[in-house]
């Protein structure tokens, strides 16, 4: 076991390696154009050109395909990744819910999610599911690596890594955009960026702001939709061609908010077949607000043609409150929702009829997190034993914390309009706090011989978590902690990537690497842990690529988190263990671009993924997801088929796109055989359509319809009820470039 974390001893380890390496010690300097582009040692596949060599699956998004649609929710852009699962939600993507090959979707807390190669979850060891994620209109690329993430992406290794990569600063010396869009529902989406490069200095300013009323309906009237505003900042300084070593130094601050009226209540069954963009009037007073903040310093050395390290010191802050129903007249909104004939008297409430007093309870849901750390990463470029090595070796020291500070108040529901009848005190419902403390290390050697890449790692998580909880009242914590719960948790993983460039055509690979995901605060379930094994071949000519991937996870102990999101009557935070299971399945895609002789192309992408699940033991679990398992029940949300394409005609001064996700139906609790209406979402094809002239080379004009064909479908039913994916949404844009 690794000697317990101390944070004064490590922050005096990072900060005397970032003072070695800072921009006081002159090094041997490349071009400033090439070395602006070094920081990128933190990222988890690095291009296109680089995810085609990689032993395991890996996807590089640039710049021009998430230009293709200028989509600004998450769930629209990762659909076109093979082996990436996603629930809505809000419509809006605004919360995501993203898995990848089973890892699980609620809250995107069992993967491991990052912005510019760093940790961005509020509290990704003590809390992950929280509710935040970075705007994607400000995201100048992403990578998404599958199993073979394991040995460079932590904690959360079973499914794989999403890294959002933003807007980079620009190396002209002025250049800038200016984008806004409008559409139905009075949505406005700008999006707006400036920045520029010296010789030795470089800088961005950056903003989204976007506001809508909302696709749905309430009943009685009020907006449904949310307002965020997010704004970055980016300075860089480097050493000049006359330096000895050359260096790197950027600082970034992010900061913004979001205040969005959604809500957990859902419909009956009955209700969204008749209208799905309804909103009952109980969820009047639902509301959520957020800020968060996050400042990053990072540096760059390169101390020889083959050796340099990339080092980062982190710190985000976020905070919200979320006032959303919790139940009514303690009846939970799931079971009133799945069950309405049994609970008509309550139903009618939630449909705006006068209620008794205080029968309907709504909480405070208010929380706060911060997490900070220091990471480095040395790559080590050398060839000895007659082969070439690219040695990389990283540390990461980390820690966050959750604040639950929650009250609860209750409402009367009369003719429509809920009146407050009764203030709680804050904390009286949840007073605690979640605290973790991480060491990583990893190590990893790509050897290449001949045409043979070989690609070993391993990993070690060393974590102490705590859960402090204090007494129900405001004043609580001036006593300490009623109890407090501390658990240690050192995982090694290993992983081993084999890739074969059989041609300058074709090439094949095989990854073998453990997943892990560590347990809860004050949890009484184990960590999570299982053997990944992916075998693929790759194929590409010029304009031509194809890949067909056979993976399969097995998990040694699957296990389940209950949250607010997923619903039920489980206490947040708490884990179940779901035992033994296993998932595997295949992904396809391919890529085509025809060029006529007109100067037309006419671009093809198409992607396929099949899956299947199983419990391999009997249990009985209070996780309403599972409940009753039998083994060889399949996983809840876990789509058996999943497909898109994107068909497109290209001009020289215009384009057309037209693409589809094929969304399959998913069962919502853990089953064999056939399910009923109320645990099953809908099975849907929804088609985007989008658009775009440039006028010159400065203006550009552009519009997009989402759900082109009007298709309702039931998105999900967790956490409360029947969902509804969006509803057809046409925009029009307009861009300007300098």
């Amino acid at each position: 076991m690794i000697p317990r974390l101390l944070p004064r001893p490590l922050s005096r380890v990072v900060a005397c390696a970032l003072f070695a390496s800072s921009p006081l010690a002159q090094a041997h300097a490349v071009a400033t154009s090439e070395g602006a582009k070094r920081l990128d040692r933190l990222s988890v596949v690095g291009s296109t050109g680089q995810a085609a060599e990689m032993a395991g699956s890996a996807t590089f998004i640039d710049a021009k395909a998430l230009q293709t649609f200028d989509f600004t929710d998450i769930h629209r852009v990762l659909r076109q990744v093979t082996g990436v699962y996603l629930v809505d939600e809000d419509g809006y993507g605004v919360r995501p819910n993203i898995g990848i090959r089973g890892s699980g979707t609620d809250r995107n807390s069992r993967i491991t999610v990052m912005e510019d190669g760093l940790l961005i979850a509020p509290a990704p060891y003590a809390a992950p599911a929280a509710y935040y994620f970075p705007a994607t209109a400000r995201m100048s690329a992403l990578e998404i690596r599958k199993g073979s993430s394991t040995i460079k992406a932590g904690p959360r290794t079973t499914g794989g890594a999403v890294n959002l990569i933003s807007t980079p600063i620009p190396d002209a010396t002025l250049q800038g955009m200016a984008d806004t869009a409008l559409g139905r529902d009075s949505t406005v989406l700008a999006h707006g960026w400036m920045g520029g490069s010296g010789e030795r200095n470089g800088w961005l300013l950056e903003t989204v702001q976007q506001a809508t009323d909302g696709f749905k309906d309430m009943d009685g009237g009020g907006n449904t939709g949310y307002r965020l505003r997010d704004y970055l900042f980016k300075a860089r300084v480097q050493t000049g061609n006359e330096a000895i070593y050359y260096q790197e130094l950027e600082f970034k601050a992010v900061a913004g908010e979001h205040i969005g009226d959604e809500t957990y209540l859902g419909l009956t069954l009955e209700d969204f077949r008749r209208s799905p963009y309804r909103r009952y009037a109980a969820s009047q007073r639902d509301r959520i607000d957020t800020e968060h903040a996050q400042y990053s310093l990072r540096h760059f050395i390169e101390l020889s043609d083959s050796l340099d390290i990339t080092s980062a010191i982190y710190r985000h802050e976020f905070s919200r409150a979320w006032y959303k129903l919790q139940d009514v007249a303690g009846s939970s909104l799931s079971s009133i929702l799945s069950n309405p004939d049994a609970n008509a008297d309550r139903l009618a409430w939630l449909q705006g009829a006068s209620s008794p007093l205080n029968a309907l309870r709504i909480r405070n849901n208010q929380r706060d997190y911060f997490a900070e750390g220091g990471q480095s990463v040395l790559s080590w470029r050398t060839h000895f034993a007659g082969v070439d090595h690219t040695i990389e070796t990283g540390l990461r020291w980390h820690r966050d914390e959750e604040d639950r500070f929650q009250q609860d108040d209750r409402f009367q529901m009369v003719d429509g309009d809920m009146l407050l009848t009764s203030a709680g005190l804050p904390g009286s419902q949840e007073n605690r706090e979640v605290r973790a403390q991480a060491l990583s290390l990893y190590l990893q050697d790509e050897v290449r011989l001949d045409r043979w890449v070989i690609t070993p790692g391993m990993r070690l998580e060393s974590i102490n978590l705590k859960r402090l909880d204090y007494a129900l009242s405001p004043t609580g914590r001036d006593s300490g902690p009623i109890r407090l719960i501390s658990a240690d948790v050192d995982q090694f993983l290993s992983g081993f990537g084999l890739t074969r460039l059989m041609s300058d055509r074709w090439s094949a690979f095989l990854s073998v690497h453990q997943g892990f995901n560590p347990p809860a605060p004050g949890g009484s379930a184990q960590a999570e842990e299982s053997l990944n094994t992916e075998i693929g071949i790759r194929w590409s000519q010029g304009v031509a690529n194809a890949e067909l991937i056979a993976f399969q996870n097995d998990y040694a102990n699957l296990v389940g988190t209950c949250t607010a999101s997923t619903g039920g009557n489980c206490s947040v935070g708490e884990q179940f263990d779901g035992g033994q299971a296993l998932l595997y399945g295949l992904e396809a895609s391919v890529g085509y671009s025809l060029h006529s002789e007109a100067g037309l192309q006419f671009p093809l992408h198409a992607g396929y993924t099949w899956t299947q699940s199983e419990f391999q033991s009997s249990f009985v679990s209070s996780f309403e997801e599972w409940g009753n398992v039998v083994a060889g029940d399949e996983l809840p949300y876990m789509p058996e088929h999943n497909g898109f394409f994107r068909l497109g005609i290209e001009g020289e001064r215009w384009s057309v796109n037209l693409g589809s996700n094929y969304i399959d139906g998913m069962r919502t609790r853990a089953g064999q055989g056939p399910q009923s209406s109320t645990q099953r979402t809908d099975t849907a094809w929804v088609f985007d359509l989008a658009a775009r002239y440039r006028v010159n080379a400065r203006l550009e004009l552009y519009s997009r319809i989402e759900n082109l064909t009007a298709r309702d479908y039931i998105s999900s039913w967790r956490p409360s009820g029947a969902r509804p994916g969006r509803e057809r949404n046409a925009l029009f844009g307009v861009r300007l470039s300098f």
